[in-house]
């Protein structure tokens, strides 16, 4: 969904003020459930348990400045920042797992993982 907002904040923020807003991204979320299978050979077949937790990915791409990059970039280096999920409409602890940028073009890609229990 082309035009959405994105906010991303560090870990220390404790301000509204601390949010980094980035206008005109595409985001999308990919929640998977945890299970264990086990093979059971010459037996009924697979055992799968749910474990019950789930993780979540979300994706970003957009463009952005220099220096919002590097801006970016210490959130990056410092420690799991909080971005703004806008399909729940909550802030998310995550682990910044994945950027992008090309500096000519300005375009970026975000890769964040979020542990849900």
């Amino acid at each position: 969904m082309a035009g959405m907002e994105f906010f991303i904040r560090p870990a220390t923020g404790t301000t509204s003020s601390d949010w980094l807003r980035i206008a005109d991204v595409d985001m999308k979320v990919s929640i998977t459930r945890r299970i264990t299978r086990t093979v059971t050979h010459g037996g009924e077949g697979d055992d799968l348990v749910d474990e019950g937790a789930e993780s979540a990915v979300y994706i970003v791409d957009g463009e952005m400045e220099i220096d919002v990059y590097k801006k970016v970039l210490t959130m990056f280096r410092s420690g799991q920042p909080y971005i703004h999920d806008p399909f729940a409409e909550k802030d998310v602890k995550v682990v910044f797992s994945r950027m992008d940028f090309e500096g000519n073009s300005g375009k970026f890609t975000f890769e964040f993982i979020e542990d849900i229990r």
